[in-house]
């Protein structure tokens, strides 16, 4: 890809703006390494593992109805692990100490990744036609209407309307 070296060094520059990064990485939503500052964690796992984590969070918001996903954040003993939406058909990926401000992690993260998505949509859209087409980012949206809770009535006890019978639990 024609943008991996732009890509490359905003990465660099996100690990400079917040120094409790220990790596970051592009990658396609399928899983591909577009560029990457991981020193100690192999590229092509976490990208894998990116996307895997990637199509649950993005049917889990659909599920739910929360609209596109944005971001993804996971908190484990030592650090975080953050993945934010890069353009129609990437994402960024952050590790990040356990005492990274975490506003901070976002507000870079998603300003990264905004950059980062149009530098990977204007490679391919220059690409035109002459390459495959791009995955999408997203399943298509749905067709059906969201399922819904209903109240839940209590079940009768056999006995006449308003008679106060006592259950199995009173005495």
């Amino acid at each position: 890809m024609a943008a991996e070296p732009e890509i490359l060094d905003e990465l660099r520059r996100l690990r400079a703006r917040v120094p409790q990064l220990t790596g970051a990485l592009a990658a396609s939503v399928d899983g591909l390494v577009l560029a990457h500052d991981t020193p100690g964690v192999e590229a092509e796992s976490l990208a894998a593992l990116t996307a895997t984590a990637l199509g649950v969070a993005v049917r889990t918001t659909d599920v739910t109805g929360q609209g596109d996903l944005r971001e993804l954040l996971v908190r484990g003993v030592y650090g975080y692990v953050a993945t934010y939406a890069a353009g129609r058909t990437a994402v960024l990926t952050l590790l990040a100490q356990d005492r990274v401000n975490v506003g901070r992690l976002h507000l870079e993260g998603r300003r990264a990744g905004a950059r980062i998505g149009e530098l990977v949509d204007a490679a391919q859209t220059a690409r035109g036609a002459g390459g495959p087409p791009a995955k999408a980012a997203k399943p298509p949206a749905r067709t059906t209407a969201p399922r819904t809770r209903t109240t839940r009535v209590p079940r009768s006890t056999g006995t006449a309307p308003g008679a106060n019978a006592p259950t199995a639990t009173e005495g």
